[in-house]
Parts: structure tokens; C-alpha cells; sequence
């Protein structure tokens, strides 16, 4: 891979930074500022060669996002590298609307794997570019929140924001 270039950007849930590669397709994304842990989301043969300090195109879908108009969110176009079953499970994870949350189990089914409720976490867990690809929205089958590599706080958080009903987030 080329460069991309990195910015980090002021968010009510903390310092969000986003690697954007030289088309303009999010990499990876989270809520840190520590561009180490932004990189360490892509697998090494994955990563640039070179990452440069500058503006993002997705800074202004990110803005919007914090507005209260989530969708902006999925127009970013963003650049995933994965097995056939990733990446099916990464588009599905773009179709669930912001207000709404689906199980591990029913998002399994949407993948067209009923039965692959592990690697339905899996997909979650791998997915590098958060908000733009939302992750997020997938709950554990008891409505608990279960994991989220930027925190619980944070997935909480922007659960709320989106309006999800607050008994989804026991």
C-alpha cells in the first residue's frame, strides 16, 4: 500500500482518528489519538507505507455524525481486506440504520450464516474503520452490550446518541 494520511478530530466521546488511504477510503478508525493503535487494527502486510499528518475526507461525515445525522457515516467510502465472510459481513454491518441494533445471532443470519455466531463476533472484532462501519450496532443475544474494542463507554454512548432504546443498553 501507499500513503494515507491521518488526522485526529475533536468528538463529544474523545479524540477520534481517522487513516485514510490515497482514494479517499477510510482504513481504520477509533476513538484515540494514538496513531500506533489506529495502524495496529490492519494486519502488517495491510498497512502503508507511509502515513502522513493532514485532513481526512470523512472529517466532515464524522461532524455531521455528532450533529445527529448518522447516515453521512455510511456514505464514507472505506477499504476493507477479508475473507469472502468478512466482507459480506462487512457490508451487512453498513445496512443496520442508526436507532437500531441487531444480536450477534440475527446478524449471523443476515450474513446468510445462521449457524456462525462466532465469526459474526469475529467480523465485529476485526473491523478496522468504527463508526463508518458500525459495529457498534450488534448486541450480545441478552441485549447486553458485549465487547467493543474502543470501550464500552464509547458504545454506549453512541448507541444513545443514535437513539437506540435505552433497555438495549443493560
Amino acid at each position: 500500500m501507499n500513503d494515507a494520511v491521518l488526522t485526529t478530530l475533536s468528538t463529544p466521546d474523545g479524540p477520534f482518528t481517522v487513516l485514510e488511504d490515497d482514494r479517499g477510503r477510510v482504513l481504520s478508525s477509533g476513538w484515540t489519538a494514538d496513531p500506533d493503535r489506529i495502524l495496529a487494527r490492519l494486519a502488517e502486510r495491510h498497512r502503508p507505507t507511509r502515513v502522513l499528518d493532514g485532513q481526512v475526507r470523512a472529517a466532515d461525515a464524522v461532524d455531521a455524525y455528532y450533529a445527529g445525522e448518522p447516515e453521512h457515516a455510511m456514505q464514507v467510502p472505506v477499504h476493507q481486506v477479508g475473507t469472502e465472510l468478512f466482507a459480506e459481513g462487512w457490508r451487512r454491518l453498513r445496512d443496520i440504520p442508526a436507532g437500531s441494533t441487531l444480536t450477534y445471532t440475527a446478524f449471523a443470519s443476515a450474513m446468510g450464516r445462521p449457524d456462525a455466531v462466532r465469526a459474526a463476533a469475529s467480523v465485529c472484532a476485526r473491523n478496522a474503520p468504527a463508526l463508518f462501519v458500525p459495529c457498534h450496532r450488534v448486541l450480545r443475544s441478552d441485549g447486553s452490550l458485549g465487547g467493543f474494542a474502543w470501550g464500552l463507554d464509547v458504545k454506549r454512548a453512541l448507541l444513545e446518541r443514535e437513539s437506540v432504546a435505552a433497555d438495549a443498553l443493560v
